[in-house]
């Protein structure tokens, strides 16, 4: 083989594998930090709810996505990488409270976490690993405890109605930054509020303005906030996350 064509392949392979480190080390702009509202959550596949008691009446984590600012996202970044659920023993407890499993039937949630490291925290692994991941997802929440924040400003779980203004600047006003709210419809066809959104910078240290927005919106500015549990004795202080 002639000294020319040996370098065309030495040149083919090193591409082939810095292409294939960087479809593992996936860059990323920023992150979704994402909380819902257990009371508006439908299993729809199985068809049945969220139970009061199993789940605390406050908002769970839901995820900590890695985002692009045009709107795409990465996904499935390194099949090498699963979840291993020994890197997040330490924590586990702190997770069934806090990023809860709101699909029925309920189980310890390792499923669930694996799914999330797997789609969304492996393209934030050159940042941080999994136990890293999780807990930075933890101490976001205890930064902005929504239903504190909510209370505040007399919105409450209790079956009533909210604008999406009241809602969106009760949080804006306590973290200084523009959250995003989702909605799904109740069986009543009513617009209630679901998921919270807030933009967390590529480290997962601190929360940012959004980039760019998420898909969806509420399709009513009156949003009703279902009761979930008891509403007097809804978790609204410290108590309300243990980490």
């Amino acid at each position: 083989m002639k000294s020319s064509a040996i370098l065309l392949l030495l040149v083919e392979i090193f591409l082939v594998q810095h292409v294939a480190v960087l479809s593992v080390q996936q860059d990323f702009d920023f992150f979704y930090f994402v909380q819902q509202w257990p009371g508006s959550h439908q299993d729809t596949v199985q068809g049945c709810s969220s139970k009061p008691g199993k789940i605390k009446s406050n908002f769970g984590i839901h995820g900590l996505w890695p985002n692009y600012v045009d709107g795409t996202y990465p996904s499935y970044c390194d099949s090498d990488n699963p979840f291993n659920p020994t890197s997040i023993s330490d924590i586990e407890k702190k997770l069934q409270k806090n990023w809860p499993v709101l699909d029925c039937p309920n189980n310890d949630g390792l499923k669930f976490w694996g799914h999330e490291w797997d789609k969304h925290g492996t393209c934030s692994e050159s940042i941080l690993d999994q136990e890293e991941y999780f807990e930075k997802a933890l101490k976001l929440k205890k930064k902005i405890k929504l239903l504190h924040i909510l209370h505040k400003e007399g919105i409450k779980p209790d079956g009533g109605f909210y604008s999406s203004y009241q809602i969106m600047k009760a949080i804006e006003d306590e973290i200084e930054v523009t959250p995003f709210i989702s909605c799904n419809d109740d069986e009543s066809g009513n617009s209630q509020l679901y998921k919270v959104y807030v933009c967390v910078d590529k480290f997962a240290k601190k929360f940012i303005k959004c980039p760019v927005l998420p898909k969806g919106s509420c399709s009513s500015s009156k949003i009703y906030f279902p009761r979930f549990g008891h509403v007097d004795t809804v978790e609204t202080g410290d108590d309300a996350l243990d980490v």
